[in-house]
Formats: C-alpha cells, sequence, structure tokens
C-alpha cells in the first residue's frame, strides 16, 4: 500500500455558545443534539476567509461509550468571495470519565497538546464549490484534528495528498 502524505489545508475555529446546543432527545442510534454554526474563520497558505453567519449545523450524536460523532456542514467564503460548502464527519473519544468531561469543556483554556493526550478528535472533509479558483477543492479529501477550547471548536486541517 502506498503511504498517504498530507499537506496544511487551514486552521478552522468556529465559535461555541454555551447552552446553545438543541437536546433532540434519546433516538433509537443516541442522544442527538444540534447547533448552529453562527460564525468562524478559516486561515492557511492557499485558503483564508470565514464561515458565513448561520450557514450550517452540527448534528452530533452522543454514544454510550464516551465518545461523540459530528455530522456537519457549514459554508465558507473565502476572502476573495469565493462560497464552498465543507462537509465533515468526526469522532471525538475519551478513555475515561474524567477524560470526557474534560474533552466536552469548551471552555478551557487551549491546549493542543494535553489535548492530543487525553482524547481522539478526528474529521474526514470533504468540499463543493462553483468557483473556478477553487474547483480543486471538489476533488480532495481532507482529514483534520480538532479540539474544543477557549469557546471555539479548533481544527487543523490537511488535505490528503
Amino acid at each position: 500500500m502506498p503511504d498517504l502524505n498530507s499537506e496544511f489545508l487551514f486552521e478552522l475555529r468556529i465559535p461555541q455558545k454555551k447552552d446553545a446546543m438543541i437536546d433532540m432527545g434519546q433516538t433509537p442510534l443516541s442522544e442527538l443534539m444540534f447547533s448552529v454554526a453562527e460564525s468562524g474563520s478559516i486561515v492557511g497558505p492557499k485558503i483564508k476567509g470565514s464561515v458565513i453567519p448561520l450557514s450550517g449545523g452540527d448534528w452530533t450524536r452522543a454514544r454510550s461509550d464516551m465518545s461523540l460523532t459530528l455530522d456537519v456542514r457549514i459554508c465558507l467564503q473565502t476572502h476573495d468571495k469565493a462560497n464552498i460548502l465543507m462537509t465533515y464527519q468526526g469522532v471525538m473519544a475519551a478513555n475515561s470519565r474524567d477524560d470526557f468531561w474534560y474533552m466536552i469543556n469548551a471552555d478551557k483554556k487551549d491546549d493542543p497538546k494535553g489535548a492530543m493526550q487525553r482524547y481522539y478528535y478526528r474529521i474526514a472533509a470533504f468540499f463543493e464549490t462553483g468557483d473556478q479558483r477553487y474547483a480543486w477543492m471538489n476533488r480532495i479529501l481532507a482529514v483534520g484534528c480538532g479540539r474544543l477550547a477557549d469557546n471555539q471548536a479548533i481544527y487543523e486541517v490537511y488535505q490528503i495528498t
């Protein structure tokens, strides 16, 4: 099997508002919650811009094994006014109850190393745009490492090359 290589694409930051999650209740699969992406930013070497306000949301499932699954759709707008749909799914998982509460606490100070040691937070992302300047994004898979801190979801996103 060939090696998978990656190239840094951007950092994505999405503010998290306390008590903004809407509890959809216990479904046959999990406890389902929803939140609206009110804003955000993206900064990287080939793309920078923002999350279009109120353009998407996050459907989070809390599972019985101290993990969460994410299903997110947000609209990005680049600094040069291209609109890009970003969809991603992800998994957040902790090994202990203490680490679970640490993982979901968005109020804590940013500690990337501590986050990596205490929980698993990964995403797989796709993009869609009609803007030819960013058409290359229609044909890539991106992955990311995430963490919650400083009242934000923070992702380091990489293009798989």
